[in-house]
């Protein structure tokens, strides 16, 4: 990493502290198309370490991968009409086939090759997939359908922010079919709670769940169930959903299967899906101004080792350390750090702003007192390098690592729970909250249009969910935040990204 220029600070201005670091770290960059990212190889190993966890759960859980096309037909879309509505201003359309040179050399579509029916680049797959169902599924026997794909979607965004909010993306979308709307719904809830178990037990990231409001659900659903999580800057991130289409999407594409009792009846499908925003939430979640914060499960090195030598005798001895130290860890994910050109200094810079959890430091005299220095990434409350025997961090790295990953969650879970605020009664003391620091502000709702659609035009904040009974409010809010009628729900605001 050449540039060791500091991080803008985040109390100065978090989002040019994202922007920086999602650069300088080089998890990725902008692209010459506007809008889309370049994800780096580093950026794409914690990628690949996220669906390579989530891929196995979605297997446990019984489901099989499968693939669809990028494009689908644009009539596809005008059968739903709430899902084209949701769609339709970022749509990405392919009209022709080819293109052709005119006699000044510019490249113009070729309008022999116009398309007699638009296609539609993949935004989300419900009406391909489903139109596909409808050809697979006949009788009960047929059903369940449990299936998902990885792949790439394309939304045509106007403010972009890399993997926050990109034209095109990397994610994963389960598609289901059901007999019953119990058996959809529980599928629902299903792989909700496998998405939050993930975030949590894997990103270290603590989630709100709960179902989202009218206005904020998918487009075509029949219930959204939404994992929140808080930011640095307090703000909130939806980090993944799940939904329960109901029959909205069968009826259009004809998906209907013969009943065990013998009638004809509409299947009941879901979706879900998480992408590469996680990836934008974990650097949020944790980082800090001297950078990334990676939790250990996820984390593409677990542990660097930087070898320390003066002269060039020392260095096959200090690198030949550096190996047997990498042999005596099998199963964690390390790196030897061994470039010439940097000095310790410079690595140890990196390293941090890549936020790799530990760091071994190994010179000529600490392999002759058989010891290493162990640096953590987070001091934790204690010193931040430890001079300890080599056998002794070897024998403990693993637990180690747990430990800090257990503690990166609790950290993240007392700052949410710090800024999130309760038995907040009046708009007055919201718009304080909001207009302020910000946080989750647990408040009553009337449920209206009216109540909720005020608030976001005056504040920009958002109801993020309905919250599951874990995360009510002790006792229920008995009136509306805003109109001061009954209360039908309570309701988690924030402003979010």
């Amino acid at each position: 990493m050449a540039n060791e220029k500091a991080l803008t600070a985040q109390a100065e201005d978090f989002s040019a502290w994202y922007n920086e670091l999602v650069l300088k770290a080089e998890l990725a960059d902008y692209s010459p198309v506007r809008g889309c990212m370049v994800i780096r190889p580093y950026g794409y190993r914690l990628w690949e370490l996220m669906r390579d966890r989530l891929d196995l759960r979605f297997k446990e859980t019984g489901h099989q991968n499968a693939y669809f096309p990028l494009f689908i037909p644009q009539s596809f879309l005008e059968r739903e009409a709430k899902h084209v509505e949701g769609f339709a201003k970022e749509a990405a359309i392919v009209t022709h086939t080819r293109l052709k040179t005119t006699d000044d050399g510019k490249l113009i579509p070729d309008p022999e090759s116009k398309l007699e029916e638009p296609l539609i680049v993949r935004p989300t797959s419900e009406t391909i997939i489903y139109e596909m169902f409808s050809k697979w599924v006949q009788s009960y026997r047929d059903l369940p359908l449990l299936y998902n794909q990885w792949a790439n979607v394309v939304r045509w965004e106007m403010r972009t922010r890399l993997f926050l909010r990109t034209t095109e993306f990397l994610w994963q979308e389960g598609h289901t079919a059901h007999a019953s709307h119990d058996e959809a719904e529980e599928e629902s809830l299903r792989m909700l709670g496998v998405y939050r178990e993930f975030m949590e037990e894997y990103l270290a990231m603590p989630v709100v769940v709960g179902e989202k409001s009218e206005s904020e659900r998918f487009a075509g659903a029949l219930r959204t169930y939404t994992c929140e999580a808080m930011m640095g800057d307090n703000k909130a991130l939806q980090n993944g959903t799940s939904h329960n289409l109901g029959q909205n999407f069968a009826r259009q594409f004809e998906l209907k299967f013969a009943s065990e009792q013998g009638g004809e009846e509409y299947a009941w499908n879901t979706s879900w899906g998480v992408s590469t925003r996680m990836i934008g939430g974990l650097i949020m979640t944790h980082g800090d101004d001297a950078g990334l914060v990676m939790p250990p499960r996820v984390a593409p090195i677990q542990v660097v080792i930087v070898p320390i030598f003066r002269k060039d005798e020392e260095r096959d001895l200090v690198l030949g350390k550096a190996r047997e130290i990498v042999a005596a860890l099998p199963g964690i994910r390390t790196h030897i750090d061994d470039r010439d050109k940097l000095t310790p200094g410079a690595k140890f810079f990196e390293w941090e702003m890549k936020g790799v959890p530990f760091r071994i430091e190994v010179g000529p005299k600490d392999i002759a007192k058989e010891q290493v220095v162990l640096a953590r990434r987070i001091p934790e409350g204690e010193q931040r390098k430890e001079f300890l025997p080599e056998a002794e961090v070897i024998a403990s790295l693993p637990q180690r690592l747990e430990d800090y990953q257990t503690f990166l969650l609790e950290r993240a879970r007392a700052r949410r729970e710090a800024n999130s605020y309760r038995d907040v009664a009046t708009y007055e003391r919201f718009r304080e909250i909001i207009d302020g620091d910000g946080g989750f502000v647990y408040a009553g709702w009337c449920g209206s249009a009216e109540c909720e659609e005020k608030v976001k035009e005056e504040t920009k904040a958002t109801i993020r969910c309905l919250p599951f009974e874990e995360f009510r409010s002790p006792s229920a809010p008995s009136a509306c935040l805003v109109c001061g009628q009954s209360a039908a729900h309570e309701a988690v605001w924030a402003k979010a990204y």
